[in-house]
């Protein structure tokens, strides 16, 4: 990849995803010149978050293909729940992984990573409630603001998402 090139990152979503942190990390990589592209499960043009606010989405997770993405944004909200069940959302973290590419998530967002099966041996944060599902993954539970393990990058809560895209885009300035 060339310097300033544009990236491509998938950014996930359902219903009742939290609001702010998928908006936040959406124009974040606006504003860093990469090309965030909504992904939902297929079945709905748009998703609303947990507050009300709309999204679209871009294309369906059926049709998403990993080598065409540098990276994935698994927000948190209730919609990670919804997520899992659709197996195509895992299957496309775990292609993101093992490719070497950035898979972030925060909050309840990584829910999504440990049905991916790749969080044995990292580091991770998430939201509180979830940390006996990480460790059960296994995973590393640290809490702190921003965990960064490799091309793994998370974060537990909204009050984290100025720590964690100056990760997120320090990580893709990386790889340009």
């Amino acid at each position: 990849m060339t310097r300033g090139e544009v990236m491509r990152i998938a950014v996930f979503t359902e219903d009742l995803y939290e609001d702010v942190e998928f908006w936040y990390p959406f124009y974040r990589l606006m504003e860093a010149g990469h090309q965030p592209v909504v992904i939902g499960s297929g079945k709905k043009d748009g998703h609303s978050g947990k507050h009300g606010t709309l999204n679209k989405v871009d294309m369906g997770i059926a049709e998403a293909r990993a080598g065409s993405f540098d990276g994935v944004i698994v927000p948190g909200g209730y919609a990670p729940d919804r997520m899992r069940l659709h197996p195509g959302f895992s299957t496309f973290v775990k292609d993101i992984h093992d490719s070497d590419k950035l898979v972030a998530s925060l909050c309840h967002g990584p829910w999504i990573l440990a049905s991916a099966g790749i969080l044995k041996g990292k580091r991770v944060t998430c939201w509180p409630s979830l940390k006996d599902d990480m460790i059960n993954a296994g995973a590393e539970y640290t809490d702190q603001e921003v965990v960064v393990d490799g091309n793994i990058i998370t974060s537990r809560c909204p009050d984290d998402l100025p720590a964690f895209m100056r990760e997120v885009i320090r990580y893709l300035e990386g790889k340009s």
